[in-house]
């Protein structure tokens, strides 16, 4: 059993940047591919970024690609996201996301663990 705890949320203005934060526990960190997801108000949550095990590779949605960037720090049992030039579309409960399988972190319907999420608020 993995348990997520994000933190770094906030409210950050139009063309800001902002870092979330995730922690693990319960679980050996680097078995597990990890991501990142979002919900917006009346939205279904939808895919953000993902890195691999090892932290070789990244994934991105279209919509985030060159102004976020997903990273991990196994030591420290953390993954990041390091959100630039936000937008006001990029308001939503950011959700921490692990599974051993870095396909399925592709869709929020097959992801293994969650994190409580953490609300990201872009104004103008």
């Amino acid at each position: 059993q993995v348990q997520l705890v994000e933190s770094g949320g906030g409210l950050v203005q139009a063309g800001g940047s902002l870092r979330l934060s995730c922690g693990a526990s319960g679980g050996t960190f680097n078995t597990y591919a990890m991501g990142w997801f979002r919900q917006a108000p009346g939205k279904e949550r939808e895919f953000v970024a993902a890195i691999s095990r090892s932290g070789d590779s990244t994934y991105y949605h279209d919509s985030v690609k060159g102004r976020f960037t997903i990273s991990r720090d196994n030591a420290k049992k953390t993954v990041y996201l390091q959100m630039n030039s936000s937008k006001l579309e990029d308001t939503a409960i950011y959700y921490c996301a692990a599974d051993r399988s870095r396909v399925r972190l592709t869709a929020a319907g097959t992801v293994s663990y969650w994190g409580q999420g953490t609300q990201v608020t872009v104004s103008s």
